[in-house]
């Protein structure tokens, strides 16, 4: 798993790549922002999501959380089960708020 900033995903990002971004925050979390076109799956619900994520398995995964670490989490279960090009958010959606979206809110 590849481990980003968020100024390097989002110059990542603004090359064009296509990548799947999913958001494993808290239905709650989300109101302090999000990223654009982001699948919103809560951590505990990931398991039981599998099935629907199968069709990402060879895509480019960015996994979101609100600090890098429950994100980081569930892209080492992804690789256990096969995904092969995950990247986790390093710092989160408050690094993206600090250093990226200053609109956010860095919670």
């Amino acid at each position: 798993m590849r481990q980003m900033t968020a100024i390097e995903l989002r110059d990542f990002l603004a090359t064009g790549v296509s990548t799947v971004k999913i958001d494993v925050r808290e239905s709650v979390e989300l109101k302090y922002g999000v990223l654009e076109d982001s699948i919103h799956i809560p951590m505990q619900s990931v398991p039981n999501k599998l099935n629907e994520l199968e069709q990402y398995k060879d895509d480019t995964i960015v996994l979101i959380c609100r600090a890098g670490q429950r994100s980081n989490q569930i892209g080492i279960f992804l690789e256990q089960m096969g995904f092969t090009d995950v990247i986790n958010l390093d710092g989160g959606m408050n690094a993206w708020a600090k250093d990226v979206d200053t609109s956010m809110t860095v919670y």
